[in-house]
């Protein structure tokens, strides 16, 4: 039985709070649900007979490897779905029969949660290492944009990992803190070395633009003031970039700064991001040093 009344089990009744007005208008455009099933909801079982990591019941599955996109984080630009791979091994005397994943957002599971990223399989693929341990895995989607699961800006940043166990006697582990993931806005970078061809000792402007995904708006947007890229150099000829001066970003993401001339090679800026924000290198622009 897999539904979605709200059921008071011991870990996962969820009784969502009012959201702020940017996170309730994009909620009201078409964004996914944020009613996320509780341990008794997912398993199929009564809320009396649910146990959890919470009531520390000796005889709860154990969990272990919980890896999301195989340990990246998930980044996301303006339009592209993303279907990553969620899984993880537990253990129990009578066997493992099914599993549950989830990312979520927000402060407080039961009070506060804006966020919410569902396992698209309805019964976790799960397969025996032996009699008592098995590796469960299942897909879960994330889809940007204002008619997406992670419609707001806002949800960019950290996001909890729920772990959900049930043994094939029906014991229950559930922790919707299990751990943390990552969950991104894309980030792009542009360079331009000039002027080139230009004569050895003389001046080299670099000018470039940090931009990142505005999931609300659909579009490409330039970076607040204040950010940290670094300029870096290949010489013709090798393989390996070097750093050659750290700047900041200007208004609307722009990056400009000045070096001398002395061989040929190529310059790019790299961005290392931040916690809202993926990392981002640009493919190097060859100057001709005569």
């Amino acid at each position: 039985m897999r539904i979605r009344a709200t059921v008071a089990a011991v870990s996962g009744a969820l009784v969502l709070s009012a959201l702020v007005a940017p996170l309730a208008q994009a909620d009201s455009q078409g964004a996914a649900s944020t009613d996320r099933p509780s341990a008794a909801e997912r398993f199929g079982t009564s809320s009396s007979s649910t146990k959890s990591t919470f009531s520390a019941a000796a005889a709860a599955p154990t969990v272990s490897n919980v890896t999301v996109n195989a340990g990246k984080n998930v980044v996301l630009g303006t339009t592209t779905v993303k279907t990553f791979t969620v899984s993880l091994t537990a253990s129990h005397p009578s066997g493992i029969a099914d599993a549950y994943i989830d990312l979520w957002h927000g402060t407080d599971v039961e009070t506060d949660v804006d966020g919410y990223i569902p396992p698209n399989e309805e019964v976790a693929s799960c397969t025996a290492s032996s009699a008592t341990t098995s590796t469960c895995k299942l897909t879960l989607t994330a889809a940007p944009g204002m008619e997406g699961n992670v419609y707001a800006n806002a949800l960019a940043g950290t996001w909890h990992v729920t772990a959900g166990v049930l043994s094939n006697d029906g014991e229950i582990y559930w922790d919707d803190y299990y751990q943390t993931h990552k969950v991104q806005r894309l980030s792009k970078l542009t360079v331009n070395a000039s002027p080139e061809p230009v004569v050895k000792g003389k001046t080299i402007t670099v000018t470039g633009k940090l931009t990142r995904a505005d999931w609300q708006s659909g579009s490409y947007v330039g970076i607040p003031s204040g950010q940290s890229v670094v300029l870096q150099f290949r010489k013709a000829g090798t393989t390996n970039y070097t750093n050659v001066k750290g700047i900041k970003t200007a208004t609307g993401g722009a990056l400009k700064t000045t070096v001398t001339a002395s061989t040929d090679g190529y310059f790019r800026f790299s961005y290392a991001g931040i916690t809202s924000t993926a990392p981002a290198t640009v493919a190097g622009d060859f100057v001709d040093v005569k």
